[in-house]
């Protein structure tokens, strides 16, 4: 049989023009300067009366706040909704594409439909808006470019005014990005003030996080309870002993006595030491014999 030749670069010379790829660090300071040039034209350049407006809606809204876009505007706006579901604001994300088959059955006449788009154009968002309006949703369009589609449509538009993208062709969604996480995530921590929310309670929907955890965990949530505990008394034998040694998860035994006195440990490093010292005699030796006594702590701590 015949081979086919491939219409694109074999492995090696995929490899080959990789390693000629040189950075030019001039021209990469040159690029956050040229950012931070694009990024300060949008702070200077925002209608703060706009962002006044918008951020009093979202405040006063009655139901849920939903937000949408698509493409990379669309993944800015999921991580806005989900930044305000953790300060506690009933907020979600609506694929514009899912919406029209079926997910629409979520909005309701209370809620908020946000929609983040650079150009306000975007097929898949103006096709959304009339089912939307539909349900008696209020809608926010926050574009970029002037006109637009979106603007014409919506009850309120807010302008992020964009320079233009730090791409050389001017195509690549990096700085109108950007703007838009700043201007949502600015709003976000907005809200959070205005509603007096407190550490205690952002803490409360962050339970696994290092504030929830110091703020909402006590000391009797995290530890270990009586039959969690790798015990031993001080005459049981240290090889007996192995598995309650290993299985707690503790790296030590709790050497007690009848009452549940603590007596002393023995860790997994005594154990080491024990079997280097004594060889085959520790099959004879106690938890006892080997352990490190309390009364040992206290005289070490004078």
């Amino acid at each position: 049989m015949g081979s086919l030749s491939l219409p694109f670069p074999a492995p090696e010379d995929e490899e080959t023009n990789l390693s000629k790829a040189k950075l030019d660090q001039t021209h990469l300071l040159n690029l956050f300067k040229c950012q931070q040039k694009y990024l300060n034209h949008f702070f200077q350049n925002l209608d703060l009366s706009q962002t006044l407006t918008f951020t009093q809606t979202l405040l006063n809204a009655r139901g849920t706040i939903f937000f949408s876009g698509v493409g990379k505007s669309g993944f800015v706006a999921q991580k806005i909704s989900q930044t305000l579901v953790s300060l506690g604001v009933k907020s979600g994300f609506l694929s514009p594409v899912d919406a029209l088959h079926g997910d629409i059955g979520i909005l309701s006449s209370k809620d908020l439909l946000v929609l983040f788009s650079k150009s306000g154009n975007s097929e898949e968002l103006l096709r959304l808006v009339p089912c939307a309006k539909a349900k008696g949703v209020y809608l926010i369009s926050v574009t970029s470019v002037k006109p637009n589609g979106l603007a014409g449509l919506c009850d309120l538009n807010v302008h992020l005014p964009l320079e233009r993208e730090l791409c050389p062709f001017d195509l690549a969604p990096v700085t109108s990005t950007a703007i838009q996480m700043v201007f949502g995530d600015t709003v976000a921590i907005a809200l959070m003030g205005a509603r007096n929310l407190s550490k205690e309670e952002y803490a409360a929907n962050h339970p696994a996080g290092r504030i929830g955890k110091s703020l909402i965990f006590k000391v009797k949530d995290l530890m270990k309870k009586k039959e969690e505990l790798p015990v031993c008394m001080e005459h049981d034998l240290i090889m007996d002993q192995l598995v309650e040694l290993t299985s707690k998860g503790c790296g030590c035994l709790l050497v007690i006595d009848d009452d549940y006195h603590l007596l002393g440990t023995f860790t997994d490093g005594d154990l080491r030491r024990t079997l280097k010292a004594s060889g085959e005699g520790i099959f004879k030796l106690t938890v006892g014999n080997m352990c490190n006594r309390c009364s040992d702590y206290c005289l070490k701590d004078q």
